[in-house]
């Protein structure tokens, strides 16, 4: 009878453990995502600015790490510069100008504090002949940023794009 109880009750640990295990490892995964910013409205980028806080919110109170990239493709690019981009079509618009500061600002909150990776399309910087020196301090350059987000894909990260 003791022998059967050891039995079941070392069943039950392996069985807890292989759960715990599984759990964790969903967990670990969930906590992977990238952002997509290919458009050129200041209040859909702000709303993606809130989302991406928000999700590492959740992460810190779930007690996970959160691994979170931001990637900007086209008129992304507005996002990235204090430059106007006069002559492109990704020039600077009044909404842009009016809110370009506090966006700037809640970026490198991102980038600084919420160690989230950003990264610019250099395919869309260099097509618009905008130097790197004028792209804000802390975002990578991606020779593709559809690329970069497909590679985080393959990789196991979420993708999100805030509508």
């Amino acid at each position: 009878m003791k022998q059967m109880i050891k039995k079941v009750l070392g069943a039950l640990l392996v069985a807890s453990l292989t759960i715990f295990s599984l759990n964790s490892q969903a967990a670990d995964d969930g906590a992977k995502v990238v952002y997509h910013v290919d458009f050129k409205d200041p209040t859909r980028y702000s709303a993606t600015l809130t989302s991406i806080n928000n999700i590492i919110n959740f992460y810190e109170s779930e007690l996970m790490e959160a691994d979170v990239h931001l990637v900007f493709v086209g008129y992304g690019l507005r996002f990235t510069t204090d430059d106007e981009l006069k002559g492109t079509p990704y020039q600077a618009d009044k909404d842009l100008l009016d809110r370009r500061n506090e966006l700037k600002g809640r970026l490198d909150a991102l980038i600084n504090v919420r160690n989230v990776k950003v990264h610019l399309c250099d395919k869309t910087r260099d097509e618009v002949g905008l130097p790197q020196a004028k792209v804000y301090k802390g975002i990578q350059f991606a020779p593709s940023g559809v690329a970069k987000i497909a590679i985080l894909q393959s990789e196991g990260y979420a993708y999100l794009k805030v509508q």
